[in-house]
């Protein structure tokens, strides 16, 4: 199993652990506390953590250290170790080393490594404190091709629907399609890509998928995932009935076509716009590794001492473009903080009119951060589009 699986098998239990309320999180900032903590583990601990990371502890901290090295030119990443001058820190490497900041000082940090999308750390830093261990992620970007917006009754005979005004309606441009999966049976899938950097082919790819309302979310997640990194590959419209799915409705009729069969797919997709704003206790589920790592370095510093590990992140997923971000952070303290002809035509109309799962997947051929899932989100509580 390859990073990007590994990465993907962790991001399912987090988002498990999280649960089905509206949400967003970075698994990736989760998982690179984690291994930059994992040399420190031995024994039972490390093999823990060494499961739950999905390789070796000192390949995930190399790891670690080569995507802090070398960022995607999308996703803005740094981590730090912050320590009292008496605790050791030489178990760790490849991460930026220095005193323990003031809480305005980890908030200023917290807010230049993400973009300005998060302002505050996610831990409060008392006198207690005396080791850090935090890494932060952001991106912000625009569409390749910006969304068009429509009536939120495109949205179909849904909740949504009745809540909202306005709608995105993907253009020509985006990729949609149904897709067979093996665990989440037929989904929904959009995906489309975030406008590259002048002078860079490196992109950021933002898929979302709907499944059906009696499918769990994990699964449902799971095949974001599965689709952000392997590829969308959909069934034709004519393998499939027509009339109404669980989030499509398709029909016929004659048309002109341009192809050699004289038949030609094509696709509405109708999605909200959304915003999620969460905090995560990354302690809540031993499943995350964070208990097992905080007990591992707590061994080296000495006895007694509390931990606390929490995850804030962010998005907005807009008309125009996508911005997210995500600080993860892990503390050791003396007390724990709290040309047309006849032919037919099929469309799929679909409509993400209740809730679904979203990945943001970096592409860097050649790089570190190539098929590297970023972001992920269970969108729950969607926003009018502007």
């Amino acid at each position: 199993m390859g990073f990007p699986d590994a990465l993907s098998a962790y991001a399912t239990a987090l988002h498990t652990a999280i649960g089905t309320e509206h949400h967003v999180a970075s698994p990736l900032g989760a998982w690179v506390v984690l291994a930059l903590a994992a040399p420190a583990a031995t024994g039972a601990e490390r093999a823990t953590i060494e499961e739950v990371l999905g390789e070796p502890a000192d390949e995930a901290a190399e790891r670690a250290a080569a995507l802090l090295a070398e960022p995607h030119p999308l996703v803005a990443a740094a981590a730090a170790l912050w320590a009292r001058e008496s605790v050791p820190t030489d178990w760790a490497t490849g991460v930026q080393k220095g005193p323990l900041p003031s809480q305005a000082e980890a908030d200023a940090w917290a807010s230049e490594n993400t973009r300005g999308l998060i302002d505050a750390f996610p831990l409060t830093l008392t006198p207690e404190v005396v080791l850090v261990l935090a890494s932060a992620l952001g991106t912000d970007v625009s569409w390749t091709v910006p969304f068009e917006t429509t009536t939120a009754e495109a949205l179909g005979d849904s909740e949504w629907a009745g809540e909202l005004t306005t709608a995105l309606r993907a253009p020509s441009g985006h990729t949609v399609r149904i897709v067979a999966d093996d665990e989440a049976g037929d989904v929904v899938v959009h995906s489309t890509e975030a406008k590259p950097l002048e002078g860079w082919s490196d992109g950021l790819t933002v898929v979302s998928v709907i499944g059906a309302p009696d499918v769990p979310a994990s699964a449902v997640l799971a095949a974001a995932h599965r689709a952000a990194l392997h590829g969308v590959h959909g069934q034709s419209l004519f393998d499939l009935p027509l009339g109404e799915g669980h989030a499509w409705t398709i029909t016929e009729e004659d048309a002109p076509t341009r192809t050699e069969s004289g038949r030609e797919e094509a696709y509405d997709a109708v999605l909200p716009a959304w915003t999620a704003s969460s905090d995560h206790d990354l302690l809540a589920d031993a499943s995350l590794g964070f208990d097992a790592a905080g007990s591992a370095v707590a061994g080296l510093i000495g006895p007694g001492l509390g931990i606390g590990a929490r995850q804030v992140a962010r998005a907005e997923y807009t008309r125009v473009g996508f911005r997210a971000a995500a600080v993860t952070a892990m503390a050791w303290m003396t007390s724990a903080p709290p040309a047309p002809r006849p032919g037919i035509r099929r469309t799929a109309t679909v409509r993400f009119g209740r809730p679904y799962a979203v990945v943001a997947v970096a592409r860097q051929h050649g790089g570190p951060w190539h098929g590297v899932p970023v972001f992920s989100a269970w969108v729950a509580e969607p926003s009018d589009a502007s």
